[in-house]
């Protein structure tokens, strides 16, 4: 699968299918174990018709952990290519300030990391969206 990434406003926002949201409470990062699997992932979802991007990113982060005071800033949007068809998303970060109840959702378990886990159910994405934010951290804090 190639993955690209893109500037903020590169991408048509009504191309965007899908969000990713790295996120961070109490200093580790925030993933998701679907009920049915055993590894983990970054919170995220797809796109609901006629919902803005941001709205989507705010709804999958609070139907996936929970989270009920967040804000959202766009690190990026990319494309997943698998040589039948691309789609597009946007990779936002959060600074999660409240943890609320999980919703009754397909989302077994929330847990807190240090660092990248290494039970990923996305291998070939997360680990390269884990390291945009990274990256985009660093920008920021320099």
């Amino acid at each position: 699968m190639k993955v690209q990434f893109y500037d903020i406003g590169s991408v048509n926002e009504e191309d965007l299918k899908f969000v990713v949201i790295s996120a961070i409470y109490k200093n580790q990062w925030i993933y998701v174990r679907h009920k049915d699997r055993k590894s983990w992932e970054i919170p995220g979802g797809h796109r609901e018709p006629g919902e803005l991007i941001i709205e989507t990113a705010k709804r999958e982060l609070f139907e996936e952990t929970g989270c009920e005071k967040v804000d959202l800033v766009p690190i990026c949007d990319y494309s997943m290519d698998d040589s039948v068809s691309m789609i597009f998303g946007r990779l936002y970060f959060s600074k999660v300030k409240e943890m609320g109840r999980l919703p009754i959702s397909e989302i077994g378990e929330v847990k807190l990391f240090d660092n990248l886990p290494n039970n990923l159910t996305y291998l070939e994405i997360q680990p390269k969206l884990f390291e945009k934010t990274l990256t985009f951290l660093e920008d920021v804090c320099n």
